[in-house]
């Protein structure tokens, strides 16, 4: 697809937009109160708007390969913290999804160079920490399934682990987070985890002082 049909289907759009709504751009540009944060993956089959229904201003949004939270990552760090402490977001959504390329990669022992190496390595100590329960599946794809959904768990875990999410715990009592599988077979979204505020974790991650 050559990039400049992206640009006549874009003036299309707002053309369109305008017609069935003459404010609603201006809405946009005044105001932006969503109510979820949605970490997703880079995969293009998997938009957080289409597959939600959501309309522009509903759902703030950050994605890469396979929807990790790594601590260090100061990108998603700082997409949290903005919609946390700034547009006062209730739920923070990690949505992984079946068939996702990153998980499948991780899997394997192929090296991919050493960025990718380097990213995939955190989905990989997933597998090793879900070693007996991942292995104990005799069927590949889902094997392959099922660390998708361990995948969400664990970084639904880190996400309670950073002390963005610990601090509005203890002072807003928000958010909730929300860990969910989507489906490329058939479009259904599927809830694996949801954790209220102050769920509890391992000690060594509470904060005491925030």
């Amino acid at each position: 697809m050559p990039y400049e049909k992206l640009l006549i289907d874009n003036k299309a759009w707002a053309k369109e937009q305008k017609e069935k709504d003459p404010d609603y751009f201006n809405r946009l540009a005044h105001i932006q109160t969503p109510e979820f944060l949605w970490i997703g993956c880079s995969d293009s089959r998997v938009p957080a708007d289409k597959i939600t229904g959501t309309q522009p201003g509903e759902i703030f949004v950050h994605r890469n390969i396979a929807n990790l939270v790594i601590h260090t990552d100061v990108n998603l760090l700082s997409v949290l913290d903005y919609a946390v402490n700034h547009l006062k977001i209730n739920h923070v959504i990690v949505c992984g999804h079946y068939g996702c390329g990153g998980v499948k990669a991780a899997m394997s022992n192929h090296d991919y160079n050493y960025l990718l190496n380097m990213w995939l390595r955190n989905i990989k100590d997933v597998y090793s920490l879900h070693k007996d329960e991942l292995n104990a599946v005799d069927d590949e794809e889902q094997r392959f399934d099922k660390l998708v959904e361990l995948n969400v768990r664990e970084q639904l875990m880190k996400l309670a682990k950073t002390s963005i999410i610990q601090r509005a715990w203890k002072h807003d009592k928000r958010p909730v987070l929300h860990g969910w599988v989507y489906s490329l077979k058939d479009g259904i979204i599927h809830n694996i985890l949801d954790m209220q505020p102050g769920s509890a974790m391992d000690d060594i991650y509470e904060y005491d002082d925030l």
